[in-house]
């Protein structure tokens, strides 16, 4: 299995949690419990990444995937507005950054996420090359652009 993580800055800072670290490569996260609820599917992610990768599949897709936080950023602004970075390990060796519009969403002050909550991502994962990729648009609310309303769960409290 090829590691990934998708953002050169980070990678000698990320720090992995012990749950995280137990992942199998089927997607599953040790320590993590899905839900009827919150049904994450790393398996389909991971395949939509590949695809990606092969360059089978170019348009962004709808995911849902579930894992360890393994790093968390400081909010930034940027010329959309609000944003909260962190990153989720979805399989061993793989993260993914996850970006929420902290001005859409209804959420405390950033950060609400910390280093080993258990999350649930859905949004939109893009994917402009292997260092370029993440997974945005988890907030209430749609666009002409994206026809999809994301959110983001940690430990079971549902942020949107």
């Amino acid at each position: 299995m090829k590691f990934r993580f998708l953002s050169l800055g980070l990678v000698g800072t990320l720090a992995l949690c012990s749950a995280a670290s137990q992942a199998q490569d089927t997607g599953e996260i040790a320590g993590f419990s899905k839900t009827a609820t919150y049904p994450c599917n790393n398996a389909q992610f991971l395949q939509d990444q590949q695809n990606f990768e092969n360059g089978e599949i170019s348009a962004d897709q709808f995911v849902d995937v579930c894992g360890v936080v393994t790093a968390v950023l400081p909010a930034k602004h940027t010329r959309s507005g609000n944003h909260g970075y962190f990153y989720v390990q979805v399989a061993q060796g793989v993260t993914i950054e996850i970006v929420s519009d902290l001005d859409q969403m209804n959420a405390p002050k950033w950060p609400w996420v910390m280093v080993g909550d258990n999350t649930y991502v859905q949004g939109r994962y893009y994917y402009d090359n292997d260092s370029s990729q993440g997974i945005d648009w988890t907030h209430h609310g749609t666009s002409s652009s994206w026809p999809h309303a994301g959110y983001v769960v940690v430990n079971g409290t549902k942020y949107q």
